[in-house]
């Protein structure tokens, strides 16, 4: 059962992508401290956390590592990076095939309910109840490229320029890596001429609705994509109501759904 359930959630091909990515184990030389596990186990639990929901605790015994080795390795890999280098990864794997649209970029977000911790804040339209909230940056197809985490009193409009920003350089079919979609798709709270002004200027074509001018209407031809996006990124149950203490545990939650998203993908069209 442990090596169907891990095969199942981690692949061999995604395990490919993943391992030289993988912070290295080194012993300390006076001996003792944290023994090594076998990380495609450790990373399978992790895996089954996020997909799940489940709390580190109620973690099956099957997968051969305890809860807390899980939860401690989850922590060292989360401020290593992993996480960010794995979606890169995969959206490579996506470029250099030519599976990413980058006629357009879409952006939205989406709030959460929140237990406690850093990055959270009262939610306007969940009675002031604390909350975080989801960022997401889409490319034309719904593929996420870029994520954040902040509280869920904090303005859409706030995360704009940082999503663009933080469009990783992917790497195309042929010719020099891209970062550079051909178009912004927003809705009108991402509205501002400040915004309009900076995307210009970046030789970015704004799409951004205008309050009291534009209806949804035209927006909707292409929102529906990025509310598919963030309901891939609600299948992982983890993400549907925040339990982490630290804000960077949650979004490194948020970037193993969104690398795991894109996999799915590139599963896809390599089967």
């Amino acid at each position: 059962m442990r090596v169907d359930l891990s095969r199942r959630l981690v692949p061999d091909e995604l395990w490919e992508l993943l391992a030289p990515l993988m912070p290295k184990f080194v012993s300390r030389p006076q001996g003792g401290g944290t023994a090594p596990v076998e990380e495609r186990a450790v990373f399978a639990a992790v895996v089954y956390v996020l997909t799940s929901g489940c709390a580190w605790r109620h973690l099956p015994e099957s997968f051969g590592v305890s809860s807390a080795t899980a939860h401690r390795r989850f922590s060292v890999w989360t401020e290593a990076g992993l996480w960010r280098r794995l979606h890169r990864a995969v959206l490579d794997e996506l470029g250099a095939r030519g599976d990413l649209d980058w006629s357009s970029a879409i952006v939205d977000a989406a709030s959460v309910r929140a237990k406690r911790g850093s990055l959270t804040g009262p939610n306007p339209v969940d009675r002031g109840k604390k909350g975080s909230k989801l960022h997401v940056l889409s490319e034309a197809q719904g593929l996420p490229l870029a994520v954040a985490v902040s509280g869920a009193n904090m303005h859409d409009s706030q995360a704009f320029k940082p999503l663009i920003l933080g469009i990783p350089a992917v790497r195309s079919r042929r010719g020099p890596r891209r970062r550079r979609p051909g178009k912004i798709r927003a809705d009108k709270a991402y509205y501002s001429a400040e915004h309009l002004r900076w995307l210009r200027s970046r030789n970015l074509i704004p799409r951004i609705a205008r309050p009291g001018i534009e209806s949804g209407e035209r927006l909707e031809r292409h929102r529906w994509k990025i509310e598919r996006s963030i309901s891939w990124l609600f299948g992982y149950r983890r993400l549907t109501v925040r339990y982490e203490r630290k804000g960077s545990h949650f979004l490194a939650f948020l970037g193993l759904a969104a690398a795991l998203t894109c996999y799915k993908r590139l599963a896809k069209v390599t089967t």
